[in-house]
């Protein structure tokens, strides 16, 4: 996927997503702080990647967590704070949401603690069922974490 939204360009082509970029934000930002960058690498790996660029600098960054037929998870969405307040997130999102194998999604969750207006905007709402919905959270993984990361397949 390839679009433009004047000098801002949309892709998934995951040679252009830049690593020390996502992971320079991911790690000090507040639900992934101290992750590691070979963590950040194999999550990527796992995951359909999308990101915004004014030229050669990558502004923005997102990832879905998904098989692509039936569900998916919004993940490490951001956009660096000079560039905010343009509605570059909100586009970007629109637009990855849109391409067809995505309108076919039967679920796609998120968690955020402080961006609802702009998920709300998009059409996320809280869980119907929340009773039905469990999670193991581990808070501060990341600096605790002592193991080696197994790399993608």
């Amino acid at each position: 996927m390839w679009t433009h939204k004047g000098d801002v360009l949309l892709s998934d082509d995951n040679a252009m997503m830049q690593l020390d970029v996502i992971h320079g934000f991911l790690s000090q930002c507040y639900w992934s702080a101290g992750i590691s960058r070979q963590q950040v690498a194999s999550a990527m790996a796992g995951s359909y990647c999308f990101g915004l660029f004014k030229g050669a600098e990558q502004i923005a960054f997102g990832r879905l967590i998904t098989d692509y037929a039936t569900f998916a998870y919004l993940a490490d969405v951001f956009v660096l704070p000079s560039q905010r307040k343009k509605g570059l997130a909100k586009w970007m999102l629109a637009e990855v949401f849109a391409q067809p194998w995505a309108l076919e999604l039967r679920r796609i969750l998120l968690a955020t603690r402080d961006a609802h207006s702009l998920y709300q905007q998009l059409g996320f709402k809280a869980p119907t069922s929340p009773q039905n919905l469990l999670e193991v959270h581990r808070l501060n993984i990341y600096q605790n974490c002592t193991h080696t990361i197994k790399e993608a397949p």
